[in-house]
């Protein structure tokens, strides 16, 4: 070998159009432009939208420490910090290119200028239209382009801080955008940077403040915290890593029948409530990952699906464990290292499993008195090659009649049967795949003709259990309470004579 060696610097205007295809979306390019603010020390960022057609423009204004001239010219340098640096704990940056690699993802003109406590404003400027008309090198322009110096008056009036300047967003303004499609465009960013930057958002602590268009961006929260329908979520579990402590928080959300029209738009989040499913993995609060199962699965990588999409599990990573978790420039990627994947595997199971159920029986079916587990009409029984379905003989409805049947049980055994070999499975797969929900009873829902119905089952089943079998009307009551549907359906069988002394009972 020899150890002669060549120079062989990239071309810049080739390497900056390079740079463009990264796969940004508009919304992750600015969070990273954000993130920068927020590692500067903001506690106000104000993202803008400016329609002027072709000359349209976007801003990210902040109000943090700021960067001295030389600071300005490393920040605008590509590659001037290496992710192998030690960087402070806070520090939500890694590979030094995000600002860089972001703004080139959606515009043509890049200004950045910025003021330190005490200072001047420094503005640099990459234009990749004029690195191309002057074949220059690695050469960044001082000051604004003509005719934009305007935009940068919003940072005179703060003692620090930093403005970023968006122009020529070719990659944002295509051709035939209007006005109504820049809007729309504005509107999803919000959402998803409501989504990506929530907990710091929310607090606890100084919660950052983020505007869009001036309007406060609202945070959303995956996990629901505090909703009274919520079914379940773990402990926070946590394991020491080489690179640090991974904590994780599982949680799996309500049923649809459980929310209003309004909590259950809301929840489905930017993607919708399939996608949304699975991990959403944090570094220092800041989300990077909204949903996925991180390629693990027993056998094979988990897909999302329906009946798991009410499973959302929280994964905070410390910033020093970038590496070992895979993190790509954009943020968007992750994936756990050798050492935590079974133990997420475990958790993650466990989650979708409960999720399931919930998903599968409209909610977790709730405890009678004394938290007695409910009777169910239907059980399952797993087999070698399967799974089959029968009717309960024992759920109280079902006993009833074969005890009046009496010497005829024999017949009605057989209808049972034939309901048990005839349940349409296929064609209740096929119509929860296609609308994406479990289908409804004649039971569900609030219509006045659902609570008739569910009404005169209750009174037939009262008046056989309290006539025939001679049952006291509270102990009647207490199983009834426990039986499902009619656990859902807790006005109805308060309603009924003996309420009062099952009731007392139950809670002593």
């Amino acid at each position: 070998m020899t150890g002669k060696t060549r120079y062989a610097p990239p071309r810049a205007g080739a390497m900056l159009e390079a740079l463009r295809g990264l796969g940004y979306s508009t919304a992750s390019a600015l969070a990273d432009v954000i993130d920068n603010s927020i590692s500067a020390g903001a506690s106000e960022v104000r993202v803008s939208f400016d329609w002027e057609g072709t000359a349209s423009r976007v801003s990210v204004l902040d109000n943090g420490k700021g960067m001295s001239d030389h600071q300005l010219e490393v920040a605008m340098t590509l590659g001037a910090k290496s992710p192998l640096d030690e960087r402070a704990a806070d520090d939500l940056g890694r590979f030094g290119m995000g600002l860089k690699t972001a703004s080139f993802s959606q515009c043509r003109r890049l200004t950045v200028a910025s003021r330190s406590e005490g200072g001047t404003i420094s503005c640099l400027r990459w234009d990749l239209d004029a690195l191309a008309s002057l074949d220059s090198d690695w050469n960044m322009f001082e000051g604004p382009a003509e005719g934009s110096a305007g935009f940068l008056e919003p940072l005179f009036a703060l003692r620090s801080g930093t403005l970023v300047l968006w122009e020529n967003i070719d990659r944002i303004v295509t051709p035939g955008s209007d006005v109504s499609h820049f809007g729309d465009l504005s509107d999803d960013v919000e959402l998803r940077l409501g989504m990506v930057f929530h907990r710091l958002l929310e607090g606890p602590g100084p919660a950052l403040k983020l505007y869009l268009n001036g309007k406060p961006v609202r945070p959303w929260n995956p996990f629901m915290i505090g909703h009274p329908a919520k079914p379940w979520h773990s402990p926070v579990a946590s394991a020491a890593t080489p690179k640090g402590v991974i904590a994780v928080q599982c949680h799996v959300l309500p049923h649809k029948d459980r929310l209003t029209e309004d909590e259950f738009k809301l929840a489905a989040g930017p993607e919708g409530w399939t996608s949304q499913q699975g991990f959403y993995v944090y570094r220092n609060r800041r989300l990077l990952l909204a949903g996925g199962w991180l390629g693990l699965g027993q056998g094979r990588a988990w897909n999302r699906e329906e009946s798991h999409r009410l499973a959302r599990i929280r994964l905070d990573i410390p910033n020093t464990a970038d590496a070992d978790w895979k993190i790509d420039v954009k943020k968007s990627t992750a994936r756990p290292p050798v050492q935590v994947r079974a133990w997420l595997t475990r958790l993650a199971e466990d989650t979708r499993e409960r999720a399931r159920r919930v998903f599968a029986f409209r909610g977790v079916p709730a405890p009678g008195p004394g938290g007695v587990s409910v009777e169910q009409a239907w059980r399952v029984e797993r087999l070698r090659d399967g799974v089959r379905y029968r009717i309960d003989e024992a759920h109280p409805a079902v006993a009833a009649v074969l005890e009046a049947a009496g010497e005829r049980s024999a017949l009605v055994k057989a209808m049972l049967r034939v309901i048990e070999e005839t349940v349409p499975v296929q064609r209740i797969w096929l119509d929860t795949a296609e609308n994406r929900d479990t289908p409804r009873t004649g039971f569900s829902g609030e219509s006045p003709e659902a609570t008739e119905g569910v009404q005169k089952v209750l009174l037939t089943l009262y008046r056989d259990m309290t006539g025939r079998r001679g049952m006291s009307p509270e102990s009647a009551v207490r199983t009834l309470s426990t039986t499902d549907p009619f656990q859902n359906y807790t006005a109805l069988v308060a309603s009924l004579p003996g309420w009062d002394v099952a009731a007392r009972g139950s809670n002593k």
